[in-house]
């Protein structure tokens, strides 16, 4: 007991190495301080249960039992832990000059950032113009390009034109000179058709003398024969009246002759209208010579004078190719370009044709296209960034259009699912409570429509005895019972912890106000209702009363009453 006294007089508490404005006596004062391990063995074996013993490593001893912390060294120790805070302390101060410091080189660095961003500002400026400056250039030069393309073919085709008005020139000539000839023959052969004509006209005046000479013969011959004939018949009459019973063969004799030389006359005749026949003939020959031979003549002074008008077409339309040409070569030397040049970077397959074809339509399009927009490439980035944005916003509401119209075919088939089995539910329950709100009857739900989406619903209600169509032909008692069936019946469907019900038995009577206080009896076993009413006989079926009393005017107060223990009160 000595050595334990000792040991105990040398022992340390913690708690007097402490100092806190709290008070921690009660929980330090079982702790004992030790400098190292050893002497934390030699104490505790005089420790008690609830006492132990610390030290400056940190390591907790009791009797029979140590605590060591493993993620800790040797100098996590309690002063050692006090001079790491010290430290930390240091630490924090330095770091808080270093925040100070950076702070300060961060407001630095943000003026220098704001000047780095305005140069950034003006360089972006300044390259913009480039860039604008460079389109600019860029559209010159192929303005350039093409109006030198343009010149390029335009001198292939004029020096095309110039050759082949060279060879229609020397074609000109050569009919010229051929037509000249042709014209010296064609004066030639009219002069002979000249005389020709001349001695056709005198024969003809001759043949016409003749046959006006033939004609006035034959009239004569003609008029001569009639009078013969005239003579002739009238001897004839005159022997015809003396000699009429004469024989036929006296007769015949004359009449022989004269058919005889009226046959001769007749050849005679004949004859000179074969003459006259013949010479029309050969007048007309002559005169349709004669017009052939001006009609050539007509022909020949026509061709000379197209060869003419050829001629002076061809002399007016050297004159426009050359002056087209110095034209060509006077844009040519302001573009400095080289005819040779152009005429050497020319295709071997290009032909007017195709090149005027194309100029035609590169000429439209920059009519179509209009005045040159030097910012054309920038706008286009943009609208091209603007049409991949429109497009990418386009794809997702094409997506969520796809989404949603997936989702409303699902929310429609659920709808229609739904329901058909809410219907079915309400309308067996309905069939279920009408009979007992009623004491018989039958009450059904029928759709209006095909589509269970936009269908109606008609409520079709008999009560016992009665044999209505419509429910408009009901009383007020058999609407109300009527709606509280198919309330009922829709509040089967998810019954709520309560229900409240305000005067629903009003326009009931007795009879039907017992049936319907049995059914909210029924039902009160899995819901609770709360309802307001003024019927006797529904209030003997409550459990609770609740009720407002007016006991001094204009102070309303609540009376509640236990309807069992009320019971139990008047039984005692």
């Amino acid at each position: 007991s000595d050595s334990t006294d000792a040991v105990s007089e040398e022992r340390v508490s913690l708690a007097s190495k402490v100092t806190s404005q709290a008070n921690v006596m009660p929980w330090m004062s079982n702790i004992y301080v030790a400098e190292d391990l050893a002497e934390a063995e030699n104490l505790s074996g005089s420790l008690k249960a609830h006492e132990s013993v610390v030290t400056r490593d940190g390591l907790r001893m009791g009797r029979g039992w140590i605590s060591i912390h493993a993620d800790q060294d040797v100098t996590d120790g309690v002063i050692q832990r006090q001079k790491e805070l010290e430290a930390l302390a240091v630490q924090i101060e330095a770091a808080e000059r270093g925040i100070t410091s950076t702070e300060a080189s961060m407001s630095d660095g943000e003026a220098n950032l704001a000047v780095i961003e305005e140069n950034r500002d003006a360089t972006q400026g300044r390259l913009a113009e480039q860039q604008r400056a460079y389109g600019e250039t860029r559209a010159r030069l192929t303005a350039k390009r093409i109006q030198a393309e343009q010149i390029a073919a335009e001198l292939e085709r004029t020096d095309r034109e110039l050759a082949s008005c060279h060879a229609q020139l020397e074609d000109d000539n050569t009919q010229l000179h051929s037509a000249r000839s042709r014209l010296g023959g064609a004066m030639d052969d009219m002069e002979r058709i000249e005389s020709v004509r001349q001695e056709l006209s005198t024969a003809r005046i001759e043949a016409q003398s003749q046959l006006a000479a033939v004609r006035q013969a034959a009239q004569l011959e003609a008029a001569q024969q009639a009078i013969a004939r005239l003579t002739a018949q009238q001897d004839t009459l005159h022997q015809r009246k003396t000699e009429l019973e004469a024989s036929i063969s006296a007769l015949a004799e004359p009449t022989s002759e004269l058919e005889q030389s009226l046959q001769v006359r007749l050849q005679a005749r004949q004859a000179i209208e074969a003459e006259l026949t013949e010479g029309r003939q050969t007048v007309q020959t002559f005169e349709f010579d004669i017009r052939e031979r001006e009609g050539q003549r007509t022909g020949f002074e026509e061709g000379v004078e197209q060869v003419r008008t050829r001629l002076e077409s061809a002399r007016l339309e050297f004159q426009t190719l050359n002056v087209r040409r110095t034209t060509i070569e006077d844009q040519l030397a302001e573009d400095q370009v080289s005819l040779k040049d152009v005429i050497e970077n020319m295709p071997i397959e290009a032909e007017v044709s195709t090149w005027e074809a194309e100029l035609s339509r590169m000429n439209n399009r920059i009519q179509r296209l209009g005045a040159i927009n030097l910012a054309a490439i920038e706008e286009y980035k943009v609208q091209a960034e603007r049409k991949a944005y429109l497009d990418t916003q386009n794809d997702d509401l094409e997506k969520a259009l796809d989404t949603l119209l997936m989702a409303i075919r699902k929310i429609d088939i659920e709808t229609r699912t739904r329901f058909k089995e809410t219907f079915d539910l309400v309308n067996n329950k309905l069939q279920q409570l009408f009979p007992k709100l009623f004491g018989g009857g039958h009450a059904y739900l029928e759709l209006t429509g095909e589509d269970l989406l936009d269908t109606g619903v008609s409520l079709m209600a008999r009560p016992p005895g009665k044999r209505n169509s419509s429910i408009h032909l009901l009383s007020g008692g058999e609407k109300a019972l009527t709606a509280i069936a198919l309330v009922f019946s829709i509040f089967n469907l998810n019954p709520a912890p309560f229900c409240l019900l305000d005067e629903v038995d009003a326009p009931l009577d007795d009879a039907n106000v017992l049936r319907y206080s049995e059914l909210v009896k029924e039902m009160s076993r899995t819901v609770q209702f709360i309802y307001i009413t003024h019927n006797k006989v529904a209030m003997e079926m409550a459990e609770q009363l609740m009720g407002v009393t007016m006991h001094e005017p204009g102070v309303s107060r609540l009376v509640a009453v236990d309807v069992e223990e009320a019971v139990a009160m008047s039984t005692v």
